[in-house]
């Protein structure tokens, strides 16, 4: 097979393994809270309808942070979200401009979302307990071996980009 076709299957299976794994973002976001809460909304919802637009917000933004973050893992780093399929390449486009972590502060953002236009505080508790394995997954295993893989590029990285809370404006890589 010629480098071209190689490259060509490689971005096919990136985007095969890609959508397999959205089932974990999926999961987290959407199945777990709907066991906690089976969608209920808590009447009154705390705060009111100001609340509820704030939850629709978080939701939509966190929609949308996750797809496009997933996204670029196929078509930029030609590899999934998942530790036993990495991406070829750092992926340091898109929210990964703002924030090392976009997915994970996606989900946050999805689940908290929900419980504030659910009035369902105990999304919150989610949330907060579902960032434990989080972190300690990013900071033992994840970026330890993308220093290892990356090297000097993602020291780069890490250096001007935060792992949780966003930037303000985009990071923009030095060639």
């Amino acid at each position: 097979m010629t480098a071209s076709g190689d490259a060509s299957r490689d971005k096919r299976l990136a985007k095969i393994g890609t959508a397999v794994f959205a089932v974990a973002p999926a999961t987290a976001a959407g199945l777990l809270p709907w066991m906690v809460t089976r969608w209920r909304v808590q009447q009154p919802v705390p705060g009111g309808l100001p609340a509820q637009c704030a939850g629709v917000l978080l939701i939509g933004a966190g929609a949308v942070v996750i797809t496009n973050s997933f996204a670029r893992f196929a078509l930029e780093g030609i590899g999934t979200p998942a530790p036993f399929a990495p991406p070829k390449n750092l992926v340091v486009t898109g929210f990964y401009r703002f924030v090392r972590n976009p997915i994970y502060v996606g989900i946050g953002a999805a689940i908290t979302g929900q419980g504030l236009l659910l009035g369902q505080p105990r999304l919150f508790g989610l949330a907060a307990l579902g960032a434990v394995p989080v972190v300690a997954f990013v900071s033992l295993h994840e970026e330890p071996t993308l220093a290892r893989k990356f090297g000097a590029e993602y020291d780069d990285y890490r250096a001007n980009v935060p792992r949780w809370l966003p930037r303000l404006t985009p990071w923009r890589q030095q060639d």
